[in-house]
């Protein structure tokens, strides 16, 4: 692998400065001016060096989605009316009865919206793939054989996803742990008592399962009031039970933002002190969790797509500066600041959920970067220009929105 040297980009909006990259990591930045009379053509001390003149564009870590569903897009495909109602039951009903009619999951469809995800910078993404008697395992292998088709532009973890309850479908506990046993390193679930309508059973299972495999949690909480906060604390309870600080993850919460202001303390300070990370998507009008309140009390939080044009809802562009922008604009951050806390729920704060080692934009990082023609990081969120580079690992995958 030759060396790369992006001239005079800006990272994360400061001044310009070159950045070397070699063996796939930042090596240097700023880089030293290289020796009198040295040309691009020429090496560069022991290695070859490719220059790209970045005249002064804004470059910022690798983008992450932190929570999608790539197993049930139809990204790519015909154009498919939404036909399902608005409650959530009807969705899932609707999820399930349609999905084989119309063929998915879809090899051809989810490698489609990845290709979608790297060209707008997405470097990592957190999948959570159901999992259940009908569907079997096939939508794990289906998004296995995606990104082997992809080629390495974007690293994907999948998470065993109990779209349809646990108890509530019985065999589903047994596939979770074989999808475990085959490799996968997350364990979902799903409102303990709206779904499974036994909280403490469906938590035994999850915390049981993770334990056992060793293997981290990332459960979907959509009940919302006081059921919504009382299970919110029930999880809390059993990640400080299982000694699993750090390794357990709430989605959506959306009872956390409903909750008044002193129960939200309250279960802020638990997810704290807990070790309980969360991620929103900030989708529709359902609530967002108080995104300053808990990072000012030590919650990680990131953010992710949920469904992308699927049998749950035809909206979704893949892209993660789009979807931090929705999470902004909900939050209502208009100053540069706190628009930047909303990007760093799709980089730093996404990076330590995911257990990205070493992530970010500095020597020794992995030179997961992707450059975009805006002046600072909150006008990249809410104009969401054009990608003009995105590097995975060192390597150009992107170009101006078109896959390489």
């Amino acid at each position: 692998m030759s060396d790369l040297l992006l001239r005079q980009g800006r990272p994360w909006g400061g001044d310009p400065v070159d950045i070397l990259i070699r063996n796939g990591l930042i090596a240097q930045l700023p880089v030293e001016p290289p020796p009198a009379g040295w040309s691009p053509t020429e090496p560069l001390g022991d290695q070859r060096v490719e220059v790209i003149d970045l005249a002064g564009q804004l470059v910022l870590p690798g983008l992450i989605d932190s929570h999608c569903h790539l197993d049930k897009t139809l990204y790519g495909g015909p154009w498919t009316p939404h036909s399902a109602g608005d409650p959530l039951a009807e969705r899932i009903a609707n999820d399930r009865r349609r999905r084989s009619e119309i063929g998915i999951p879809n090899v051809d469809y989810i490698t489609a919206l990845l290709g979608r995800m790297v060209a707008t910078g997405t470097t990592h993404a957190r999948t959570h793939t159901d999992v259940d008697p009908d569907v079997g395992l096939a939508g794990i292998e289906a998004v296995d054989a995606a990104v082997e088709r992809i080629g390495g532009r974007i690293t994907v973890e999948q998470v065993a996803f109990p779209q349809h309850g646990i108890l509530t479908e019985p065999g589903t506990a047994a596939l979770l742990e074989q999808a475990l046993q085959n490799g996968v390193r997350t364990i979902g679930g799903i409102d303990p008592a709206g779904i499974d309508q036994d909280p403490v059973r469906h938590l035994d299972i999850v915390f049981d399962l993770a334990a056992r495999y060793d293997a981290g949690i990332d459960i979907h909480l959509h009940d919302g009031g006081s059921l919504g906060e009382w299970e919110l604390g029930l999880i809390i309870q059993r990640t400080k039970a299982t000694q699993l600080s750090g390794r357990v993850v709430v989605s959506h919460a959306y009872a956390l933002g409903q909750a008044d202001a002193a129960i939200q303390d309250r279960l802020i300070e638990g997810l704290a002190e807990a070790g309980v990370a969360l991620v929103t998507a900030a989708v529709y009008s359902f609530p967002v969790p108080p995104l300053k309140k808990l990072l000012a009390a030590g919650v990680p939080v990131a953010s992710g797509h949920d469904g992308i044009r699927d049998l749950w809802g035809p909206y979704g562009s893949g892209d993660m500066l789009d979807r931090v922008m929705h999470l902004a604009y909900r939050s209502t951050f208009r100053r540069d600041e706190d628009i930047e806390l909303a990007l760093g729920t799709a980089t730093t704060g996404a990076a330590r959920i995911l257990g990205i080692d070493n992530y970010g934009l500095h020597p020794g990082a992995p030179a997961d970067l992707v450059v975009v023609d805006a002046g600072s990081p909150a006008e990249a969120v809410v104009v969401r220009p054009s990608r003009t580079l995105v590097l995975k690992a060192g390597r150009v995958v992107a170009r101006s929105n078109e896959n390489r």
